[in-house]
């Protein structure tokens, strides 16, 4: 199957039947399982998956990929084929039975963030997500409070899921090969909340505010929403910027807001 990747998709395509072997082993799928990949490509993971798992949804964006890849899986098991972008998808479309979805995908770099932005807002219907990812973005993604890493997207995803790095993946992994080192990613959405949250769209406002300026201390950031006295009242010194918040005091602050109102 020969296909040129397009720069317009973001696409580069997996080659290494050694990363291919690990991705498969660190899903671990099981027939009967409700398995979901976003940009499949030229197939080299879903056909490893279909011939474990049986079955497989891909969600594909470029239409010249879906004849050959159809063709190319035909014997391998059940193959359905969403022609569709993965950023406005329904995946809730997708569940059966009360089954949960197994997400999995070697997301373009270019729209990876907000792809997954798009996901936390879906996890009702998903069991575990399953990342290739620049190395960066999953760095940003499992960074702890005080890293310079830390920052919005670690602490949106973190609310809601158990982010673990797995393996780094060179860039002679792929074709065309990236400027950039990569990293397979599992997230676990909690089970439970591990933060109380009053108003998701209030904390939401409160960290995006928070990280816009990163140089901004949070009495500075944050004060149309929150005044200093306030912040010291809930043991959060108005003077340190976001990187130094954990998710617990976001959490607070966020809660301080909404009860302010």
């Amino acid at each position: 199957m020969t296909h040129k990747a397009r720069k317009r998709f973001g696409q580069n395509f997996l080659h290494d039947p050694g990363v291919i072997r690990r991705i498969v082993s660190a899903v671990a799928p099981s027939p009967g399982q409700r398995l979901v990949e976003i940009g499949p490509g030229q197939g080299a993971i879903t056909k490893e998956l279909l011939k474990v798992a049986g079955r497989l949804d891909a969600v594909e964006l470029d239409r010249d990929l879906i004849v050959p890849l159809a063709r190319m899986c035909g014997d391998l098991g059940e193959l359905q084929i969403h022609c569709a972008d993965a950023l406005k998808f329904d995946f809730h479309q997708l569940v059966e039975e009360g089954q949960s979805l197994r997400v999995i995908g070697n997301l373009p770099y270019n729209i990876s963030t907000p792809i997954l932005f798009h996901l936390l807002d879906q996890l009702d219907c998903i069991q575990d997500m399953h990342f290739m990812l620049q190395k960066e973005v999953v760095d940003r993604m499992a960074a702890e409070a005080g890293s310079k890493a830390y920052g919005r997207l670690s602490v949106m995803l973190q609310l809601k899921c158990d982010v673990m790095p797995l393996f780094d993946i060179g860039p002679g992994a792929f074709k065309p090969a990236p400027k950039v080192s990569s990293a397979f990613v599992r997230l676990q959405p909690h089970p439970k909340p591990v933060v109380q949250i009053d108003d998701y769209a209030v904390f939401s406002q409160v960290v995006t505010q928070a990280f816009a300026q990163r140089r901004k201390t949070l009495r500075n950031s944050l004060r149309e929403l929150i005044d200093a006295d306030a912040m010291q009242a809930l043991g959060i010194d108005p003077v340190i910027r976001a990187e130094r918040l954990t998710l617990d005091e976001f959490a607070a602050l966020a809660n301080a807001v909404v009860a302010s109102k």
